[in-house]
């Protein structure tokens, strides 16, 4: 029995190493997403701690970053959620234009056509808004935003629990955002908490993303989002 004891002995500290280092890990890259992301996320909806709408936020651009899809071709519910955060942020005057960025690497899946269309049904004019078809995730949206749209300053919208990651992953590779989180995804707890949890995964996926400058799918250079808020100046009264 002593035999055996010491093999499962040395395989249960060798577990508690990795459990460890691995805990550390996912701490320290969560503590750097929400040091980099502190003082720069309002909650859609909520007090911006400067006594109201006038001192929120503004920026030529807002960036709306892609979710899924359903197969009838409406926007999950969470993604209507940051849909609506978007048209809510035009239509006060806070944006120019909207980016809608997302996954369209497989026929028949289409996010920032499916995004445009939703927008437009809530009367935000199709002329204000620019497509990114290979925002595949959030490093490469960002990266694309800087690179391809030549955005330098914009409001990201996302899930509250996904802002701090998103947020930090922008201003690290150029991009001056500040982040306006929907709330409303919170409604459904068990999915908000499941995400949130997997959140504290993706981020040390961020972290490795933004220290080696991983390269995303990139292409010439687009003006479609200076021509969206060239035209909302010309036609906004």
């Amino acid at each position: 029995m002593s035999r055996r004891r010491g093999p499962l002995r040395r395989l249960a500290r060798i577990l508690l190493v990795v459990v460890g280092i691995v805990s550390l890990i996912t701490a320290g890259a969560s503590i750097w997403a929400w040091t980099a992301s502190a003082g720069h996320i309002e909650v859609a909806g909520g007090s911006n701690g400067d006594g109201g709408d006038d001192g929120a936020a503004r920026a030529p651009v807002a960036i709306v970053l892609g979710a899924a899809v359903h197969a009838d071709g409406q926007p999950s519910p969470w993604l209507a959620y940051r849909l609506d955060v978007a048209a809510d942020l035009y239509t006060s005057g806070r944006v120019e234009a909207i980016l809608v960025s997302g996954d369209n690497r497989r026929v028949g899946y289409d996010e920032p056509t499916v995004m445009r269309g939703y927008l437009t049904s809530k009367g935000i004019p199709g002329e204000a808004i620019a497509l990114d078809y290979a925002g595949f995730d959030t490093y490469d949206t960002c990266v694309r935003a800087r690179r391809i749209f030549g955005i330098e300053r914009a409001l990201l919208v996302t899930q509250d629990f996904h802002e701090p990651r998103a947020v930090a992953i922008c201003r690290a590779v150029g991009v001056n955002v500040e982040g306006v989180g929907d709330s409303r995804a919170r409604r459904d707890r068990i999915s908000w908490a499941v995400s949130w949890t997997r959140e504290r995964l993706a981020t040390i996926k961020a972290v490795t993303d933004v220290l080696s400058r991983r390269e995303p799918t990139l292409g010439r250079r687009e003006a479609s989002v200076g021509e969206a808020i060239a035209w909302t100046r010309e036609h906004r009264r």
